[in-house]
């Protein structure tokens, strides 16, 4: 690929996973806008999204294709959809109990999770930088936790404990995801993540009540679920097949910068004081770890 070429391709890859980050982060609002119980809500995004990629997946390889995916991805495809399934319940419940702001910051630091858990299962070499990066964002992850430890703040708009927890294991079950996908890099997992989601909606159910939603709620729902999410995931899957890996690193922390933003500008949910200082600690650390990452593999590809 000539310089012309790849420097168009960069741009396309740039401009898709922006875009899908951008489209993912009124996500948090629009769920507080739905304002429904957390297993109701677990149980139509995993329908609503499940169905719409499993609907593309099937047009696009073929029903028979996508089953024989599911089949052959054996325990691994399966590993994956299980982790799957845990983010998406685990997402939902911490954002019922803690805020916006905890919950993104926890996420957010599932990268770090990810290297960590890459250098005690696949055995990969854990550069100092990057060990740097997970004790400083473990750190932050103490300042945001802290204030539920401290007993402080039950609404929505500050911490609670049992939500920051949540929102930590959902964040330790998503790294595992990553994990296995980068272990099994040979097997497509867009139908065992799709997989994952009706398991948690299967999970939901008798917890749920689906049909007890108002107009505007199924409204919202259907927007979000069936229409915003599966669009911008499916960007954020194609974008970043041309971007290096720190660069859509950097580019997922504006969901976590400007989620908190859409909630507090449009229905006034304020984060706390230790959302605002960890969630900058560990912002910050994977911000820096990935410039490194950035820098370092253009000093290679300088040197090639």
């Amino acid at each position: 690929m000539d310089a012309a070429a790849a420097a168009k391709d960069y741009r396309l890859g740039f401009g898709l996973t922006f875009l899908g980050v951008m489209l993912i982060t009124p996500d948090a609002l629009i769920i507080r806008l739905i304002d429904a119980d957390p297993w109701t809500l677990v149980f139509w995004r995993g329908i609503l999204i499940s169905s719409v990629f499993m609907l593309f997946m099937s047009v696009r390889f073929g029903p028979t294709a996508v089953l024989s995916g599911l089949r052959d991805s054996g325990w691994p495809g399966f590993a994956a959809s299980l982790c799957n399934t845990a983010t998406a319940i685990g997402f939902m419940l911490a954002l019922s109990l803690t805020s916006v702001a905890n919950t993104l910051v926890l996420l957010a630091a599932s990268p770090l999770f990810a290297a960590l858990m890459s250098w005690i299962f696949l055995k990969e070499r854990v550069p100092l930088a990057t060990w740097l990066a997970i004790l400083t964002g473990i750190a932050g992850i103490g300042v945001v936790v802290s204030e539920g430890i401290a007993g402080h703040g039950a609404g929505e708009g500050s911490g609670n404990l049992t939500g920051d927890l949540i929102a930590l294991m959902s964040s330790m079950t998503l790294a595992a995801m990553f994990v296995v996908v980068r272990r099994r890099k040979d097997i497509n997992m867009v139908p065992n993540m799709a997989l994952g989601g009706y398991l948690a909606a299967l999970i939901a159910l008798p917890f749920a009540a689906p049909f007890a939603l108002s107009a505007d709620q199924a409204y919202l729902v259907v927007f979000l679920c069936a229409f915003l999410l599966p669009l911008a995931f499916g960007l954020i899957i194609i974008g970043p097949r041309r971007l290096p890996a720190a660069e859509v690193s950097l580019l997922m922390l504006l969901e976590t910068v400007l989620g908190p933003i859409w909630v507090w500008l449009v229905i006034g949910e304020e984060p706390g004081g230790n959302a605002l200082i960890g969630g900058g600690i560990v912002i910050g650390a994977l911000a820096l770890h990935g410039l490194w990452n950035l820098r370092r593999g253009n000093g290679k590809r300088r040197v090639t």
